[in-house]
This record gives structure tokens, C-alpha cells and sequence, in this order.
């Protein structure tokens, strides 16, 4: 008799990562938008529904800087598990099938322990980072704020916010690299196969550390993306969502075998 599926026990076999060129990010992005095109129906609800989300949430926090910036940040933290069904289409786009958006939501639930478990992770350091905001702004900002655009206005025209610009960059910065080495591949992996949510950011770690220039350059890539779409009222994330979903999943089935 099998053993239930632990999504705690990492299995014994590793697997394998490959070492990758610095070009290979720009391809993950061509082969992301093919899928996309290929599955409009299927993938562009995810960006209506993820970008409406995030227009509500940045709107509700348009009054209170501190939280408004989290949420932007929060946002990309979050993004790999917002993505799950996407990658779905992609893994069933690649066999030649084809999928609805209610077939990739249901898809999720064949691992869902494991990506439950992730998306627990994922979920305290959004808090934690939220609160770590809340922190920053008290120890380092002086003054009033009675809107998030006239602070951010009177940041970069003042040298008297550099201390607390610095500090949020910094702070910001270290978490959002530990959540990337984490998480990486391990959301498409999880889709992909039936492991453990250990094992999972184990290999995404491994994937960093052998592939750290092309890694980074990925990373460097997504922030830019997410920043043109927060820039367009979120209006550019209906596109620009589904297609980093995409091209996420082309970037784990390159690095893992």
C-alpha cells in the first residue's frame, strides 16, 4: 500500500538543474507570449481578475503611504502563486491540449497540499513585510502624509527622505531576493509533478546559485514589467500578468529536468 503524499517529505532524488545562458530570459518572454496568444481565453482572465484585485487593494491604500508601497511590493511577493493556473495552461499547451480557464483552476487542486503549504509561506511574509513597512516609516519619515502621490512627490524632491528611501529600498530588496530564490520554479513545479513544497524551493534554490547572472537578469526583468504595469493604473497587468505567468513556466521547464 502507498504511503499518503507528505508535502513535508522531501523525496530522495534531486533533480536535476541546468546551466543556462544570459540570453535565455528574453526567450522565456517570446515563448510566454506565444502561449498567450494561443490561450487568450483561457489565460486573460487571469489578468482581469488579478488586475482588478490589485486596482482595489491600491486604491483602498491610496491614503496611507506606508501600506501603498507595501501592497506594490506585495504584489510582485505573491505573484508566482497567483499564476498557478497559468502555468497549467502552458504545461497542457506544450502537450498540444487545450484548456479552459475553469480546467486550470481545477488543475490546482492535484497538488494542492504542497502548494497550499507554499502559498502559507508566501502569505507570512507578505505580513511580515507589511508590518516591517509600518516599522520603517515610523523610524525614519517625519512629518505628515495626507496622500501616498504628494509623499512620493516630496521623496525624490527632498534630500530629507534619503535615510528612510534607503532603508526601504535595503529592506525590501533582501526580502524579495530570499522570496525569489525560493520560489523561482517552485510554483511550476508543483503544477508539474507531485513533490513536496521542500523540495520545491530546495531546487529553486539550487537553479539561483548555478544560474545566479541569467537569474537576476530574470528578476531585473519582472520587477520592470510590473512596475510598467502598476504604472498604467494596472491597466497593463491584464496583458503583462498572464504573460509573466507564461514565461515563468518556460524558465522552470529550462532549468529543470
Amino acid at each position: 500500500m502507498d504511503k499518503p503524499f507528505d508535502p513535508l517529505q522531501p523525496p530522495l532524488a534531486a533533480p536535476h538543474i541546468r546551466a543556462i545562458g544570459p540570453e535565455r530570459p528574453l526567450q522565456w518572454l517570446q515563448r510566454g507570449w506565444e502561449d498567450l496568444r494561443a490561450n487568450l481565453g483561457a489565460s486573460l482572465p487571469y489578468g482581469v481578475i488579478l488586475a482588478a484585485i490589485g486596482y482595489l487593494i491600491l486604491a483602498r491604500a491610496a491614503d496611507r503611504p506606508y501600506l501603498f508601497m507595501a501592497a506594490i511590493s506585495g504584489f510582485m511577493l505573491i505573484g508566482p502563486l497567483a499564476a498557478a493556473g497559468i502555468y497549467e495552461i502552458s504545461r497542457r499547451h506544450e502537450r498540444g491540449e487545450r484548456i479552459s480557464f475553469t480546467d486550470s483552476l481545477r488543475a490546482i487542486a492535484r497538488n494542492a497540499d504542497s502548494i497550499a503549504f507554499f502559498g502559507a509561506f508566501l502569505a507570512l511574509v507578505l505580513l511580515a513585510w507589511e508590518r516591517l513597512s509600518a516599522i520603517l516609516f515610523a523610524l525614519f519619515h517625519r512629518g505628515e502624509v495626507d496622500n501616498t502621490m504628494n509623499f512620493i512627490q516630496g521623496m525624490f524632491s527632498s534630500g530629507d527622505e534619503l535615510y528612510f528611501l534607503f532603508a526601504y529600498l535595503l529592506v525590501g530588496a533582501v526580502l524579495a531576493l530570499v522570496v525569489f530564490a525560493l520560489s523561482v520554479v517552485s510554483i511550476p513545479m508543483l503544477m508539474d509533478r507531485e513533490t513536496d513544497a521542500v523540495t520545491a524551493a530546495l531546487t529553486s534554490l539550487r537553479a539561483l546559485q548555478r544560474n545566479f547572472d541569467a537569474l537576476m537578469l530574470w528578476a531585473v526583468m519582472i520587477v520592470a514589467l510590473m512596475l510598467i504595469g502598476f504604472a498604467s493604473m494596472m491597466i497593463g497587468m491584464v496583458i503583462l500578468l498572464p504573460l509573466l505567468g507564461h514565461a515563468s513556466w518556460h524558465a522552470y521547464k529550462d532549468l529543470v529536468r
